[in-house]
């Protein structure tokens, strides 16, 4: 007599076959194809240590960028006060365009045959941007971390165009002028301008006036 399992196992059985083509290779592991700091060169008319010294000055960039970018979204939701509002967006949108510039940057590196950084683990140990806390700080400490980290973007940049620029790296350069250093400098202009300490109702002559000074 036929147990209910064995039917139950039959019917399953019947119901994968033909289906090995289907069916996804689950848990797979193998060494990497390329170790990190290696050039897998392509035909880019660039010598190899050209790519190499490129690819290692936009690691250190784009490990700078990702922590900017994710100390902005940090702010993002942790902001507080009554410009609550203006800030809220404004890092939001910070925060976007420096994802682009993410974006960019390892796409770059992958492009002169490198390996770009990915893990948050590996981005902790390469930046050179200080941690944050994990709590929650006024506005000012924000703004100020922010324009601290951006200085050390743009320091990083400046000094890498000039030698990508040396080295005949051009569509490098192009990136760290026309988007990595125009970007943050907009940024940092933004941000500067919230921490000018100016009145928000009434000048400061004609609180003066009114007072008889």
């Amino acid at each position: 007599m036929t147990s209910k399992t064995d039917k139950r196992g039959s019917r399953y059985t019947q119901l994968e076959a033909g289906t090995e083509r289907a069916r996804p290779i689950l848990h797979q592991h193998a060494r990497e194809i390329q170790p990190y700091g290696k050039i897998a060169k392509l035909p880019l008319a660039l010598d190899e240590k050209v790519c190499a010294g490129s690819a290692e000055n936009l690691n250190q960039l784009l490990a700078d960028t990702i922590t900017l970018r994710d100390m902005y979204k940090k702010h993002h939701w942790q902001v507080a006060g009554h410009t609550f509002y203006q800030l809220h967006l404004l890092f939001d949108k910070h925060h976007g365009e420096q994802e682009a510039l993410v974006d960019e940057i390892a796409e770059r590196i992958q492009l002169l045959g490198g390996i770009s950084l990915a893990m948050a683990a590996d981005v902790a140990e390469t930046t050179l941007i200080p941690r944050p806390p994990r709590g929650r700080e006024e506005v000012p400490v924000q703004l100020s971390r922010l324009l601290e980290a951006h200085e050390i973007v743009l320091k990083e940049a400046r000094t890498m165009a000039k030698q990508s620029s040396e080295a005949g790296d051009d569509g490098t350069n192009d990136l760290l002028v026309s988007q990595v250093i125009r970007t943050n400098e907009l940024q940092v202009w933004f941000l500067s301008e919230h921490l000018v300490d100016v009145p928000l109702v009434r000048a400061g002559h004609a609180r003066g006036a009114a007072s008889g000074r």
